[in-house]
């Protein structure tokens, strides 16, 4: 049977009804694959469940992906006959694997600091630094492509936001910096959430994979080895203390007057230090812990005894530790690091007033490891 559906400069066009059918039908969306890296335990034993599979089974590919490591479990042939089948079965139509493969690799002089650049599955690249200090070895990781903060010193903030992550992608930068180490014969000891993009704005899918490494059965990361920075999304912040989230919170201030903060976090216009430092001390206080604070020293702008007596007044009362950090010079801001001077004075004003503190060690400078650093000059290569 022929059904007239168009005329064309006077002639009729003629499908067939079933052709026509499937033209003005909507499809059957198509699933794509889900990555086993973005399950939970508890939804991994789920999904073995609904294949008739023992929870056993859960236990033992949690094992292989978390702790062994291994990026190709379905080519795996040490497995119980149930998994491996299922694995095979379902290997590209209804699971697969969050891979980032590192497309770029650069060591510090030292040696003690490598930066990672990582492509991900749809060409994005992000970035991860692992850092070696004597008896740990510490990931920095990267929640978002790009950043949507804008911090005018970061070269992340600089070049926009892209996307989140998925939980899986988080997981994937773990799983390679301790297959970098392990195969050196080293561990991963500590996570920091402080590469490319915002932790908070990100913070379903950080929560889930910081709980999928730090998940007994796997990695088994110690929560408390685990620090979580946020530029200051307050609304965030109280859910993270509400939830009563495991990990340390890092806030990123490096300046301690509304004025000076807003002209270098244009988070701080949205909420500003009076809320910032309320919710800080919400989660001090509910939960006993210490909050960190990051301050990037640049010359001239934040590096004055005057700010350090500011500093001292805006945290007063607060259980709280103040790592002073050196700045990475990036194409797009005009400020430079303090003086060594200036730097050891902020230090010892901030210790006289019984503030904790520590300088950063000023670590992968040649390697550019400040946050977005590789990425960016990736981009400027490749124009």
């Amino acid at each position: 049977m022929k059904v007239e559906v168009a005329y064309v400069r006077g002639r009729s066009l003629s499908l067939s009804s079933s052709l026509k059918s499937m033209l003005l039908s909507p499809m059957d969306p198509i699933t794509p694959p889900v990555s086993l890296l973005d399950l939970r335990f508890e939804q991994m034993q789920a999904r073995l469940a609904a294949d008739g599979l023992r929870p056993i089974h859960a236990r033992t590919l949690w094992k292989v992906l978390y702790r062994e490591l291994d990026v190709a479990p379905q080519l795996r042939e040490a497995l119980s006959p149930p998994l491996a089948r299922w694995l095979r079965d379902h290997w590209g139509g209804t699971v697969n694997l969050t891979t980032a493969t590192i497309s770029e690799q650069l060591r510090s002089s030292d040696g003690m600091t490598r930066k990672l650049l990582l492509r991900l599955r749809d060409g994005q690249e992000i970035e991860t630094v692992v850092m070696g200090y004597p008896g740990r070895f510490t990931a920095c990781l990267s929640s978002q492509a790009g950043c949507a903060m804008g911090c005018v010193f970061c070269a992340t903030g600089q070049m926009g936001f892209v996307r989140h992550l998925a939980p899986g992608e988080i997981v994937s930068q773990v799983i390679a910096a301790q297959r970098l180490l392990r195969a050196e014969g080293n561990e991963l000891r500590n996570l920091v959430l402080m590469g490319m993009g915002e932790p908070l704005h990100n913070y379903d899918a950080v929560m889930q994979a910081l709980d999928s490494v730090c998940h007994s059965p796997g990695m088994c990361i110690a929560p408390s080895r685990v620090s979580v920075s946020t530029v200051g999304l307050v609304p965030a912040i109280i859910r993270f203390t509400d939830e009563r989230r495991p990990y340390s919170l890092a806030v990123s201030l490096h300046a301690a007057t509304d004025e000076e903060r807003s002209a270098l976090l244009p988070v701080n216009q949205r909420w500003p230090l009076a809320e910032l430092m309320e919710a800080c001390r919400y989660h001090s206080q509910r939960l006993s812990r210490r909050v960190f604070f990051g301050w990037t020293l640049i010359a001239g702008r934040n590096d004055s005894p005057e700010h350090a007596r500011i500093l001292v007044e805006l945290l007063r009362g607060l259980d709280a530790h103040i790592n002073l950090i050196r700045l990475n010079a990036t194409a797009g801001f005009d400020g430079s690091t303090s003086a060594d001077a200036s730097a050891d004075a902020f230090r010892n004003s901030l210790k006289a007033a019984g503030v904790p503190c520590t300088i950063r060690q000023y670590r992968g400078i040649d390697v550019a490891a400040g946050c977005g650093q590789l990425r960016a000059d990736r981009l400027e290569r490749a124009r």
